[in-house]
């Protein structure tokens, strides 16, 4: 009988954002010898590095400088003359925040005995894999290589006239105009930053509509948000090139259905079209694994690929792009590995727009709950809500989108400034089934913003009170 093969690892990740190192520590803790292969010089991939949480103190503190500079806090009583901003301070912070949570995964990953393989990986067959200068084996392997910005065809970022969004999150000093080519979630939320801080912001979108892909109503009510905020919404346009010479930046666009152009003149231009696998370097023709038709890894309900025992999470395979939807297939593969049951529902993974008022959902738009069948909407303003109303922050609604026959809740969307904590409830109750009438009947503490929620489900049953 021929001896078992061995391997230097019975885990490896190959990439250390929010899915791959999430993956690996679940596997260690499982009692799994684990590596996680990344090769950038800290851990948390483009999440922690690059995207979420250096934008988010981004627009954090472009929040407070706006309330310290826009007249907002003197209705309450506090006035404040003379405040100015600090850029360097502002990104100094960020830097700090970026380094504690990289830091700490570092910290995690010795706590739970992962090794770190530094270097980029790329597969010799199905069990092995370059990393840097070394070569190791695992028993499975984990594709967890996230996303990189899609590039916009014809046009070149330079990251200091024509960035991405990585560029945009360390600009030095703040545009006069600010052209965003996509009004996608990172085109706004880093316009909004930019915006705050005094730059003009004007948003080329292609389709007809920011925000593809959300609620129809939620669109149609952020982009009267955006433009109350000052920004210049371009949709239905189309950009054909950008032309730099100095320190300014040319935008030649013209209407997506076709027909005569015009420029816009920039001292700084977003590329934010969306985003792309990372599968560049990996040579998964060596391994034998398949991509699918849109360049992602094929998986399977578990996130297995075609190879046995290689397995992909996150943004390099199929399903939305976001960060904590990849965590939760990093347990869950891990889990799946280890031969337990690991599940993600992914019809319950909430989105939020980190602008002000967020804009966030979960499940069906009231469109497509449509095209399913027929169903009931119930919808309630925060311009009704005594604790919005009270803090003078009534933008925004909270809509409930059920079932008709069995009242199953399939879609919650809300507009407020506190959207993306709210939208966790609607979530949860999504999980287990709840109805809209569930919603309804469970007490909401008072005065609240959660509140709406209630409201919107009561207003599902036709019955809400405060409107």
């Amino acid at each position: 009988m021929a001896d078992a093969p061995t391997y230097d690892y019975d885990v490896l990740v190959i990439g250390a954002g929010p899915g791959g190192y999430v993956a690996a520590i679940r596997a260690a803790q499982l009692g799994l010898r684990t590596a996680c292969a990344e090769s950038r010089e800290t851990l948390g991939g483009t999440c922690l590095n690059v995207g979420c949480i250096p934008s988010k103190a981004l627009l954090h503190a472009s929040e407070l400088y706006a309330e310290a500079t826009g007249g907002h806090l003197a209705k309450f009583g506090v006035e404040i003359q003379g405040a100015t901003l600090n850029l360097d301070q502002m990104h100094a912070e960020k830097a700090k925040a970026v380094g504690e949570l990289t830091g700490g995964i570092e910290y995690l990953f010795k706590k739970n005995k992962v090794t770190w393989l530094k270097g980029k990986a790329a597969f010799k067959d199905h069990t092995t894999v370059t990393i840097g200068d070394q070569t190791v084996t695992a028993r499975d392997i984990v594709i967890a290589t996230g996303s990189s910005v899609t590039p916009l065809p014809g046009v070149e970022i330079d990251q200091k006239i024509i960035v991405d969004s990585t560029g945009a999150l360390a600009l030095p000093k703040v545009p006069e105009h600010l052209v965003v080519i996509g009004g996608g979630v990172i085109g706004l939320e880093l316009g909004s930053v930019w915006k705050r801080l005094g730059a003009k912001v004007t948003v080329v979108e292609y389709v007809d509509q920011i925000l593809p892909g959300f609620d129809g109503e939620v669109r149609k009510e952020s982009a009267k948000l955006f433009k109350k905020q000052g920004f210049e919404l371009m949709t239905s346009t189309k950009v054909t090139g950008v032309a730099v010479e100095g320190t300014t930046a040319t935008v030649s666009i013209e209407p997506a259905a076709g027909g005569e152009g015009t420029t816009l003149t920039a001292d700084a231009v977003l590329v934010a079209i969306g985003r792309k696998p990372n599968i560049d370097g990996l040579n998964l023709e060596a391994a034998g694994v398949k991509l699918t038709e849109r360049g992602q890894v094929g998986i399977d309900h578990d996130f297995r690929t075609n190879v046995d025992g290689i397995w992909a999470i996150g943004d390099v395979a199929p399903g939305l792009m976001l960060a904590h939807k990849a965590e939760d297939e990093g347990v869950a593969v891990a889990e799946n590995i280890a031969g337990q049951t690991g599940i993600v529902n992914h019809d319950v993974i909430p989105s939020v727009v980190y602008t002000m008022p967020e804009i966030a959902g979960v499940g069906l738009s009231e469109e497509a709950a449509k095209a399913k069948g027929e169903i009931k909407v119930g919808k309630f303003p925060f311009a009704a809500n005594s604790r919005a109303k009270t803090n003078r922050d009534t933008d925004g609604f909270v809509k409930v989108i059920a079932d008709a026959k069995s009242d199953r809740v399939l879609g919650v969307w809300i507009i407020s400034s506190l959207a993306g904590t709210m939208i966790a409830q609607a979530a949860q109750a999504m999980e287990f089934g709840a109805t809209s009438e569930d919603i309804a009947y469970t007490c909401h503490a008072h005065p609240t913003h959660a509140e709406a929620l209630k409201e919107a489900a009561m207003a599902v049953q036709g019955k809400p009170i405060h409107i």
